[in-house]
């Protein structure tokens, strides 16, 4: 019998934890929590390691597509990312609305 609790990752409850994130800074405190390395955790993803460095350091965004392909590697909800990463578009383009995404129907 595992003591492991599952660990649950709701943005709000992060947000409040940690101010505003995005998809680097929610990526990059998922791998630290989790004690992977950049190695690792490019593997679990899909991603190289200096593009995840790109990532976690705001350097490089990333694409809704690419958001839900991340979110369903770490079993979290594929909304969460989405939503980060289109945020961060709109940030970059001096836009300020907030989203909000569900699945469809």
């Amino acid at each position: 019998m595992s003591t492991e609790k599952k660990k649950i990752y709701r943005i709000k409850d992060l947000e409040k934890r940690f101010g505003k994130l995005t998809v680097g800074e929610f990526l990059r405190s998922w791998r630290m929590s989790e004690e992977m390395s950049l190695k690792d955790f490019g593997k679990l993803v899909g991603f190289s390691i200096a593009n995840l460095c790109d990532i976690e350091k705001g350097r490089k965004g990333v694409s809704p597509e690419k958001a839900e392909k991340i979110a369903k590697a770490l079993k979290v909800p594929p909304a969460l990312l989405v939503r980060l990463s289109i945020e961060k578009s709109l940030q970059a383009a001096g836009l300020k609305y907030q989203v909000e995404i569900k699945p469809a129907d």
